[in-house]
């Protein structure tokens, strides 16, 4: 399934987003934080570019054990569709189980975990390779002769069913659908660090799973529920978040004797060799200890981020969308400017110095790039397009420009107080 697909329903995630954060503000409650929230959203875009690469070699495995080593090859029915979607549903909650229960599972899946709220932008906060290692798990279902394209539909629905549960809006539903399926109050005890919730509510769909396999805990009324991870990241950088938990995993093996190197990989976090201090269990989180991560970022700035998120955004959905027919080089030069775009949003709400030079600098190859890419493929729209291009170039470098002097002047302001 060509992860574009999935770029179809962002409108609709924008809308679900705005009606949450209208709901909040009608209720006079922090619902979303800015620096977060784009940040959910930033990760969330890289993993659907990266998408490209990993779900294309995926499916492709899918194929290749469908075509010759499935037991049979089950029509593409209504009634195929909802077998493969319930068999698809249970291997996900064994991946997502494990995703918590085993380090290598753990150091792609926390991405989701990461954020310090819990709102619809949290769905779409998704590790850049969990998909890659979790697709082993699933492979089973192409044996038993399921067509891909059936296959690909089950697993994008069951992805879009659990947008909407990833919300504080949402109460307790009828005590039949809490029963069966997996609701926003199921979810919420998922991503709290409340040491009783942690482990626990891994379905997605249906939770019947969790009440089989022992791992079922419901929200408990008139309770503070703390959201993240219990060593907070403590970063707005999405390749950090990404990749943080693996080199932690690389700096704790040093120290280990060989075999408990490789234990270290399929261990549960946490998880320490008795001459190293044993298991680590996470506290007791309230009020007293849990400060979420801030930083006090320019206006300014803050607007130039999300109108530079939103134009990186469009641009990302152009590239997903022409990956297939466009040349080798520049899928590659625009992979890592959408990249280099993410790290230096990510960079401004932690006011890095560097941060200056560095958009300037991406500003420039972002016109290179575009200008040289349709003048050597697409001429006929070369002039309108670096006419535009060139016009959003100096309205971003003025509006950067003053953003950044205005942000130095208070600064500058604050420390004379």
């Amino acid at each position: 399934m060509h992860p574009a697909y999935t770029l179809l329903a962002i409108p609709l995630f924008f809308l679900a987003m705005g009606i949450e954060w209208l709901w909040g503000y009608m209720k006079k409650k922090d619902v979303y934080r800015l620096n977060d929230s784009v940040n959910n959203l930033t990760v969330g875009l890289g993993q659907q570019v990266f998408s490209l690469v990993f779900k294309g070699m995926l499916l492709g495995v899918y194929v290749w054990l469908y075509n010759n080593y499935s037991f049979f090859h089950i029509p593409a029915t209504w009634w195929s569709f909802i077998l493969c979607f319930i068999i698809f549903d249970f291997f996900f909650y064994w991946a997502h189980r494990w995703g918590h229960e085993m380090n290598i599972f753990w150091a792609a899946h926390l991405v989701h975990h990461q954020s310090e709220e819990y709102n619809l932008s949290v769905a779409l906060r998704q590790s850049w390779f969990h998909s890659a290692l979790a697709f082993p798990i699933f492979l089973p279902i192409p044996m038993m002769g399921f067509d891909p394209a059936i296959f690909g539909g089950a697993a994008v629905l069951q992805t879009l069913l659990q947008f909407p549960i990833h919300t504080k809006a949402v109460g307790k539903l009828h005590p039949w659908i809490e029963y069966w399926f997996n609701t926003p109050s199921h979810h919420r005890v998922h991503h709290a660090i409340n040491p009783k919730y942690l482990d626990k509510n891994h379905a997605g769909v249906l939770m019947i799973w969790d009440r089989m396999f022992g791992t079922f805990k419901a929200e408990e009324e008139n309770e503070e529920i703390y959201y993240g991870i219990t060593t907070p990241l403590k970063s707005w950088n999405p390749a950090w978040a990404n990749l943080h938990y693996f080199v932690e995993i690389f700096q704790k093996t040093r120290a280990m004797k060989a075999v408990d190197k490789l234990r270290m990989l399929f261990a549960e976090p946490g998880w320490m060799p008795d001459y190293l201090g044993g298991q680590q269990y996470a506290g007791e989180p309230s009020e007293a200890n849990i400060t979420k991560y801030n930083a006090d970022t320019n206006i300014y700035l803050k607007i130039y981020s999300v109108v530079q998120y939103f134009v990186m955004l469009g641009a990302g959905t152009l590239y997903m969308m022409n990956f297939k027919t466009m040349d080798s080089f520049y899928r590659v030069v625009f992979f890592l400017l959408i990249m280099i775009t993410m790290l230096i949003i990510g960079s401004i709400y932690e006011n890095k110095k560097w941060m200056i030079y560095a958009e300037y600098a991406r500003l420039v190859l972002v016109m290179l790039a575009l200008n040289t890419f349709y003048y050597f493929w697409y001429i006929n729209w070369f002039n309108f397009v670096i006419g535009v291009s060139a016009t959003l170039f100096v309205a971003c470098v003025i509006f950067f420009t003053y953003s950044n002097i205005t942000s130095q002047r208070q600064l500058n302001s604050a420390n004379a107080q």
